[in-house]
């Protein structure tokens, strides 16, 4: 089988995300556009909003200044009809002026925020939901990777994507929402500054491409230091993951002091980017502020020699300062909006990258469907297999496992007895006419009907959150409690299941923490046996339990092995013995085969792990066992 070479280091690689990819953007979009009817009415509140803003506005500067302060009702300059609200206010109710206009710009304030509210709560929870589907799909794409992928991709750089950059394209979707409510304002003041004053507007306008310039000058020193800054907080994600995941380790081997001391540099690193980002932003800010500050001064004196001209009431120029904001605003948040952007495209990148790497097991096109119950003959035909090209796992090697038959794999660490199982579990693509099960090349059947009549049982194996029976039936649903709970009962866990303060129901910590080893292992072969796989492995399954354990396990092991066919990886020397046959692999080629007696009369590799079972046993240049003494027990 010809494997497609895979760079997984451009997973991992530095992305730098543009400004604006709106290709990327559309991509981001696809998400949200089932919710776009929540869009639409947040986009209709907005523009309510917007010009509801720009009316309290008039009533400050045109209403109360010109018509309440200096009586001046007629002038040039629009009002959009907020004087002549007033005035029929005021013959309706007989209020004067002053209350009438407050009572104008409180109904507008009250109606300002309820709109404006409910712009927020449209538009953030489409956002959210749309974001959500993005997650679910994402971590649904990612469950289908095959082991191959997650042996060379770090999983907290995984994390990263599934949590801190989806939370990145929420802030960036939220921050666009905002600036659109900035920027209809924008325009609807821009066209009452020019029926008011041409000069005047012209001038200020002329300060909006220097904020323009600085933007883009602070894009361009910005993006680099925004794409370093996501790589750095990455780079901390995975060593909190890895230093959190094995801190029973960290702690027996003392290595609080060390894993800090590199914590601590990943931390200086992402610090210093941070301290880059968040100057660049000050300057920026302050630069713009003090743009808005000049122009402040212009509509002073300009305005000001306009109003001594009587070219321009008091209430223009006060419009015209209040405008002002409204002009520069929207570009001051565009650019202030820049670090989310910046950040929002390089996520959506990274995020987009994981979506489209299409690594996966090949599946056949018309597999083989099994009957409902099979044999369980296993066959490796000269298997070889590697990892990588460069250095081969397995060479040549070759087994027949007869229906209900035990194999016991035995050989030192790295010799393959893993790989073996793992290729039967079809977590790695490998070469048709290797291995069979009944007959049928693995590579004609679909992983998931092959992964339902194999039972794995690992030392190390995996407690999800969740409740005992949750972690037996696994969400199977052909598996009912009295299945489970007879399953328990056929490994001897039901025994300690029962003192549990909920028994079945009891919830377990993460990875199963409240729980002994032992019992963790009792869990596991009640979790298999509830499955009833016709194939069974056992993966050094009893390689972590004390004896008095184990002797409770055997019985159930046997009732558990019974009409299966069970490949067994183990220390122990009494379920080795119990094998119908023993295959010794050594460098990943099979060394010795046949049943215990026999290897035992071979004197050979077999004989030798048999008679120093509390030894380490080492291997010379010519394949010749070394004998170390340890008091270990590192078994057979």
């Amino acid at each position: 089988m010809n494997k497609p070479v895979r760079d997984h280091a451009m997973f991992d690689a530095e992305l730098s995300g543009a400004v604006l990819n709106l290709q990327l953007l559309n991509r981001i979009l696809f998400w949200i556009r089932p919710y776009r009817l929540r869009l639409f009415a947040s986009a209709i509140l907005i523009l309510a909003t917007s010009f509801l803003t720009v009316i309290m506005e008039i009533i400050i500067s045109r209403v109360l200044v010109d018509y309440i302060i200096i009586g001046e009702a007629n002038s040039n300059m629009p009002d959009l009809g907020m004087i002549k609200l007033t005035q029929w206010l005021e013959l309706q109710t007989g209020l004067p002026p002053l209350y009438a206009a407050g009572a104008i710009f409180f109904v507008l304030m009250s109606a300002i925020g309820v709109l404006g509210h409910y712009h927020r709560l449209t538009l953030i929870s489409a956002i959210v939901e749309g974001l959500r589907d993005l997650r679910q799909d994402l971590f649904a794409h990612l469950e289908t990777r095959p082991s191959s992928f997650y042996d060379k991709v770090p999983v907290g750089r995984i994390m990263t994507r599934v949590t801190n950059d989806v939370e990145a394209l929420y802030e960036m979707l939220r921050g666009i929402g905002s600036l659109v409510g900035e920027f209809v304002p924008f325009f609807i003041a821009l066209i009452i500054m020019f029926s008011t004053s041409v000069k005047l507007t012209l001038l200020l306008l002329f300060f909006v491409p220097f904020v323009g310039i600085a933007t883009y000058f602070f894009r361009q020193a910005s993006r680099e230091v925004f794409r370093l800054v996501r790589n750095s907080v990455s780079e901390l994600n995975q060593n909190l993951q890895e230093n959190l995941s094995g801190m029973q380790v960290v702690q027996l081997s003392e290595r609080e002091a060390h894993n800090l001391d590199v914590y601590t540099k990943i931390n200086k690193t992402n610090r210093r980017f941070e301290y880059q980002s968040i100057n660049l932003s000050t300057f920026y800010g302050a630069f713009t502020d003090s743009l808005a500050s000049v122009g402040l001064g212009i509509i002073i004196y300009y305005g000001g020699g306009e109003v001594v001209q009587d070219e321009m009431s008091l209430g223009g120029v006060i419009l015209f300062t209040r405008f002002m904001n409204m002009l520069f605003t929207p570009v001051v948040m565009l650019g202030e909006q820049l670090n989310v952007l910046f950040r929002a495209m390089a996520s959506g990148e990274r995020i987009f990258q994981a979506l489209d790497w299409d690594e996966q097991i090949h599946e056949p096109e018309n597999p083989y469907k099994f009957s409902k119950r099979i044999q369980g003959k296993i066959e490796f035909r000269h298997v070889n297999f590697g990892y990588s090209k460069e250095v081969p796992i397995l060479k040549d090697v070759s087994v027949t496992i007869e229906p209900g038959k035990k194999l016991a794999i035995v050989g030192p660490t790295g010799s393959g007895k893993s790989t073996m199982i793992r290729l039967l579990g079809r977590f790695y693509d490998f070469d048709r006419d290797m291995i069979f099960i009944d007959d049928i090349d693995l590579n004609d059947l679909h992983s998931h009907d092959v992964r339902k009549r194999v039972g794995v049982v690992l030392q190390d194996f995996h407690i999800f959150s969740g409740t005992i029976l949750d972690n037996i039936i696994l969400g199977n649903p052909d598996i009912s409690r009295e299945m489970a709970i007879a399953a328990a009962k056929t490994v001897n866990a039901h025994e300690f299941i029962e003192k549990l303060p909920a028994k079945y129901d009891s919830p377990l910590v993460e990875r199963g923490a409240n729980l002994s080893q032992g019992q963790r292992q009792l869990l596991a072969f009640a979790r298999v046996l509830a499955a009833d796989p016709e194939i069974l492995i056992l993966d050094e399954a009893t390689a972590s339990i004390d004896t008095e354990t184990e002797m409770l396990i055997q019985s159930g092991l046997r009732e558990l092995m019974k009409g299966r066919t069970s490949i067994l990886i183990a220390h122990r020397l009494q379920t080795i013995q119990e094998a119908d046959k023993v295959l010794v692999l050594h460098h990943g080629t099979v060394k010795e085969y046949g049943t215990h007696a026999e290897l035992l009369a071979m004197k050979g590799i077999y004989h030798t792990l048999h008679e120093l079972q509390f030894q380490d046993v080492s291997f010379d240049d010519e394949d010749n066992p070394i004998l170390k003494e340890n008091t270990e027990d590192n078994g057979i």
